[in-house]
């Protein structure tokens, strides 16, 4: 029976998110999501005393807040979603704890966890799309489709595409030369790495414009030979390849020094080169590693602002990635277009973050082999 309730409430959600597409009426898009969370609660629910009290905790707590933050008291289905979040933290809680403290502090603590994740996390998630498709989805795609949201989209991809593989290269080579070599200066080297982690981004794209730009140190060289690097796509790829930089090599090199030097050693000593000894033995060993740098690369890449608008001039369709046209939108008063394009930004965020998760996972499982070898021998 309850499947059949389940299998209704979805049919019925989507029928209703259909009608809100053809009609534009907010009611079907409220309904829809109504049913949608209905029936994952309804695969949640347990017990109803649990239920009912945490009703009362949405209701007491994350609903006036809702309301207070954005202004919209249409807040059931923000109510509904933080219940079921609830009822399955509180369905993990029933594991049997390792430590000592009563079971009312885990509670407590998990209860304040996800009540500070709904408020800061989830419900501006919860914001970003619902204000994308307040005015409907022709709208929507209509303010994606154009022109300078496009360009924006492009130049960004552009920009990830350039920035990861030569961060990865860099990253690659620093690690190697930092895990399996000893030499003078390698401590400096290892502490410049953090230099952009420390550094602020916009000092990081004033940095550039001093040295670059048409009063910086080379201004008059660039200018004499009509060479564009601020305000143009090389400024760009220089800010955000500084930014972020240290992401490959900080993954790269503890688990290089993790993993030693004895399988590169065997592999010359069996008569491999130096390329053959990379790709066939160092790169496989690290493949999980680098990644993970990868990853974290490509998304600081795409959603970086500070350092992208000090060097970009935000000049409209020439140098203006998706977090610049966001915010020029944003400014413009154009709410609907700044959060469709800012929803594709958090999609892409969303994907990372998936991509994140199951890469971690592979390295923990690597570490436990490489430490498992370790032992043996």
């Amino acid at each position: 029976m309850k499947k059949y309730v389940i299998i209704i409430l979805f049919t019925i959600s989507v029928i209703f998110f259909a009608f809100y597409l053809l009609e534009k009426d907010s009611f079907f898009k409220h309904a829809a999501i109504f049913l949608a969370i209905s029936a994952v609660f309804i695969i949640t629910h347990k017990s109803p005393v649990k239920s009912v009290v945490l009703f009362l905790t949405a209701l007491f707590i994350i609903s006036p807040i809702y309301v207070f933050m954005s202004g919209n008291i249409a807040s059931i289905n923000i109510i509904f979603a933080f219940i079921t979040i609830l009822n399955i933290v509180t369905d993990s809680m029933r594991t049997k704890s390792s430590s000592k403290e009563p079971a009312w502090i885990k509670t407590a603590l998990m209860t304040l966890a996800f009540t500070f994740l709904v408020i800061f996390i989830f419900l501006p998630l919860y914001t970003i799309f619902t204000q994308a498709f307040e005015k409907g989805a022709e709208i929507y795609f209509a303010s994606i489709k154009e022109s300078d949201a496009l360009s924006a989209i492009k130049l960004t991809l552009t920009v990830a595409a350039v920035v990861v593989p030569l961060n990865a290269f860099f990253g690659i080579t620093l690690a190697w030369a930092i895990a399996k070599f000893d030499f003078r200066g390698k401590n400096i080297i290892t502490t410049l790495v953090e230099v952009p982690f420390a550094i602020s981004p916009v000092i990081a794209g004033l940095i550039f414009i001093l040295l670059f730009g048409a009063s910086g140190w080379f201004g008059e060289y660039l200018l004499s030979h009509n060479i564009k690097i601020i305000f143009a796509m090389p400024g760009l790829f220089l800010a955000t390849a500084f930014v972020t930089f240290p992401f490959v090599a900080k993954e790269l090199i503890p688990l290089m020094q993790e993993m030693g030097k004895d399988d590169e050693e065997a592999a010359l000593t069996l008569g491999a080169n130096g390329l053959q000894t990379f790709f066939k033995v160092t790169i496989p060993n690290i493949k999980w590693g680098l990644l993970y740098g990868i990853i974290l690369t490509n998304a600081r890449a795409m959603g970086e602002f500070g350092a992208v608008a000090v060097v970009s001039g935000l000049i409209r369709g020439v140098t203006m990635t998706m977090p610049l046209h966001i915010e020029v939108l944003y400014n413009e008063y154009l709410f609907t277009a700044s959060f469709a394009v800012a929803s594709l930004l958090t999609l892409l965020a969303l994907v990372t973050l998936i991509v994140k998760t199951i890469i971690e996972r592979c390295m923990l499982l690597q570490r436990k082999r490489v430490f498992h070898n370790v032992s043996i021998k």
